[in-house]
């Protein structure tokens, strides 16, 4: 079966765009591969050589160079078969060797392990990213190949491996730019961590389809008809976005599907920067533009060379539908990403102006990386920076500052100086008083004001979103509070090692400190005190076998950072559940209310901060007894409410109550309460009952009138 493997085809790929090519030292390295892997089978049963040819040709469509072709072809080479190190560099360059040598390397590390292994990992990765970006770009390649064909390994392998592409790859590819790569990762990853909330999302487009004919051709006409009014030439082409992207959005606007905006991308390149502008004066003066929607990143771009307008419009029959302007050599880095530095074309390096030098954008991302002060700190930074997308603010003197997407004026401060941070005790944005929690937008000028003595709030962690912001704020907290969280650590460590018949003696403490790689046993005492650290994580340190079955945490202590003996109730205006973030307030005879961070009751309380109690969810497996009021708008047809309770059921959701508001001839309208463990929980239940084609709306009720 592997005689019928040829380089010939590969050859010709890469010729295409790169007439100079050595192509006889590509089938050297095909042979010699294909010689290597001799007698190896993947899990599909084909011969295992097929897929360091995938790699190389998924690396040949970027149009990458020899060095970077060879590699691919012969990335498992040192790690799975007798070939050596010396053997590489003396037939094919000491370049390919260093090469294959760091693919190798980056293969060993686990990136999904515990905490602190991925911390130190991930260091690995970015000096591995450091010495040659091009060991990320087959790494990157050689795992989109195997998520292409992931079907044919166990269900758990499947389940690992798409959590560590969703948490890491994915957005280590966009994070260099290569979007079409971060979304066929995700959406392949997708497909197996959750296949029915892909399902229900591709059914509803198809109805939509169904119901409204192609819209994409529709508006890629409308498009096309202003632009040449106007006069201007331009490419113009449309999308429906990635079920992953869509469903990524419902969860972080906690919207429906009938209620997400710009389900549909349009991308229109032009001929040169000037006509970029003109297309976006052209589009905004035929359609409403959308406020708050439109970045420039041509005269802002972004750090890995991405430039491109955004701007999103009310097209079409009211239809929200995003717009991206180009140029032509813009659209190949947005495309590219960092790998445009290496492209070919005509047997020449492409010189293209925006793409962006790798040592410089490396040197930049990992610069701030350095100064962590800890594995936990180090992490954050990179995973904050690998998922964002930026906004720029300003000082009160016009100084530009870059944060990212969701950052607050809390980060602004921070993000300025620790000491500013500390000490900020309000915040105007654009010469508005505005609660800290407030997200900030691009082009806004931010002013922080700030007081003697003031220090931050344990409530801080959960309103900041950047790596450096929370490191501060935890490393102000230990200070202050270190005899406190050490005091509940004990605690917290001794229920923990009772629970699995053990006891937390001074040695075992110790021993799990110096596996976590923490200073001592009082460090490991107050990070489990300020919930930085789980203790089920501690146990699972030193008796991994007596937490591999996880049971259901009980309700009364389903919230960790009470004082002892202190009660709590979850607030009826906005129903907090398990994994979304929340604060308590402290009411007189009625304990702690706990609210998610984003109520609109907190508004009030904004100056009244001594009543705050910082507060989180319990890690672990919570029963399905956290009511959430859905509201929700059905057809009044024989069989759908039955149809409705059915799916509910099936998910192990129970309806607690339920409400009608509207009775019509063709609907209901109705609130239901539904009985749920936790936030995904509730986001499969909306889903589900979105995917249905009688529901006509669902989103979470919030009733402010419910208020404390």
């Amino acid at each position: 079966m592997s005689d019928t493997l040829d380089p010939e085809e590969l050859v010709a790929q890469v010729r295409a765009y790169n007439p100079k090519s050595n192509s006889d030292l590509i089938r050297q390295a095909f042979q010699y591969g294909k010689e290597m892997h001799s007698g190896q089978y993947r899990h599909s049963g084909e011969p295992y050589f097929t897929h360091p040819v995938a790699v190389a040709q998924i690396l040949a469509e970027q149009q990458l160079d020899d060095a970077t072709i060879i590699t691919a072809l012969l990335h498992d080479t040192i790690e799975d078969t007798n070939s050596t190190y010396s053997e590489v560099a003396q037939l094919f360059s000491s370049e390919v060797a260093e090469l294959v040598d760091g693919v190798t390397k980056l293969t060993n590390l686990q990136l999904s392990s515990s905490e602190t292994k991925q911390a130190e990992n991930f260091r690995k990765l970015f000096m591995a990213m450091s010495k040659d970006m091009r060991v990320i770009l087959v790494k990157l390649a050689d795992r989109l190949h195997n998520m292409r064909t992931i079907r044919a390994m166990r269900p758990d392998k499947q389940a690992q491996k798409s959590r560590e592409t969703m948490d890491i790859y994915a957005p280590l590819a966009g994070r260099m730019g290569m979007q079409w790569m971060r979304e066929e990762l995700e959406d392949l990853a997708f497909h197996v961590l959750n296949p029915e909330g892909r399902s229900s999302i591709i059914r509803r487009f198809l109805r939509l389809q169904k119901e409204s004919g192609d819209v994409i051709q529709k508006i890629t006409r409308d498009i096309r008809s202003e632009l040449a009014k106007a006069g201007i030439e331009a490419q113009v082409f449309g999308r429906a976005k990635k079920p992953y992207s869509i469903w990524r959005k419902m969860q972080e606007k906690d919207q429906s599907f009938s209620r997400l905006s710009d389900t549909y991308g349009f991308r229109v390149i032009t001929a040169n920067e000037a006509d970029c502008y003109r297309v976006l004066g052209a589009i905004h003066q035929r359609w409403r533009a959308v406020p708050g929607r439109f970045k420039d990143y041509i005269s802002q771009p972004k750090s890995n060379g991405y430039r491109s307008i955004h701007t999103t419009v009310s097209g079409r029959d009211g239809k929200r539908v995003e717009v991206q302007i180009r140029t032509r050599q813009m659209h190949d880095v947005a495309e590219a990403g960092v790998a445009a530095h290496w492209s070919y074309k005509d047997g020449v390096r492409v010189e293209n102006p925006f793409a962006v030098d790798p040592a410089k954008w490396i040197a930049g991302l990992t610069e701030r990386f350095e100064a962590a002060d800890d594995h936990d700190e180090f992490l954050e930074h990179v995973k904050l920076e690998m998922y964002s997308d930026q906004v720029f603010c300003f000082t009160p003197k016009g100084e530009v500052v870059k944060l990212p997407r969701g950052a607050t004026p809390l980060d602004f401060a921070y993000a300025i100086h620790t000491r500013i941070g500390d000490s900020c005790v309000g915040a105007k944005v654009d010469g508005i008083r505005v609660p800290l929690w407030t997200r900030i937008k691009n082009g806004q000028s931010v002013d922080i004001m700030t007081a003697e003595g003031q220090s931050p709030q344990a409530t801080w962690i959960d309103i900041v979103v950047t790596g450096r912001a929370k490191a501060a704020i935890r490393r102000r907290l230990r200070e202050e509070d270190r005899e406190r969280f050490v005091k509940l650590g004990r605690e917290l460590a001794r229920v923990a090692f009772e629970h699995v018949d053990r006891k937390a003696t001074d040695k075992a403490l110790k021993t799990a400190a110096k596996q976590l790689r923490l200073d001592g046993t009082d460090e490991l005492l107050a990070r489990l005190g300020s919930a930085e650290l789980t203790a089920r994580d501690v146990v699972a340190t030193l008796y991994p076998e007596a937490v591999s079955v996880e049971d259901e945490i009980d309700v009364a202590a389903a919230i960790v950072g009470l004082e002892p003996g202190q009660t709590f109730e979850r607030a009826k205006c906005c129903q907090p559940v398990p994994g979304e973030r929340i604060v308590g307030i402290t009411y007189r005879g009625k304990g702690v209310m706990i609210h998610t961070i984003d109520c609109q009751v907190l508004e009030e309380l904004s100056d009244d901060s001594n009543r705050w109690v910082d507060l989180q969810w319990h890690s672990g497996n919570h029963p399905a007894v956290h009511t959430v009021s859905l509201d929700m708008t059905i057809a009044n047809d024989a069989g759908v409410m039955g149809r409705i309770c059915t799916l509910i059921g099936e998910l192990q959701a129970n309806i607690s109550d339920m409400r009608f508001l509207d009775r019509k001839q063709d609907f209901f309208r109705l609130i239901a309460d539904i009985d749920l463990r936790d936030i995904e929980h509730l986001h499969a239940v909306m889903l589900v009952l979105e995917a249905d084609s009688d529901v006509a709306s669902i989103r979470r009720h919030r009733d402010l009138s419910r208020k404390p």
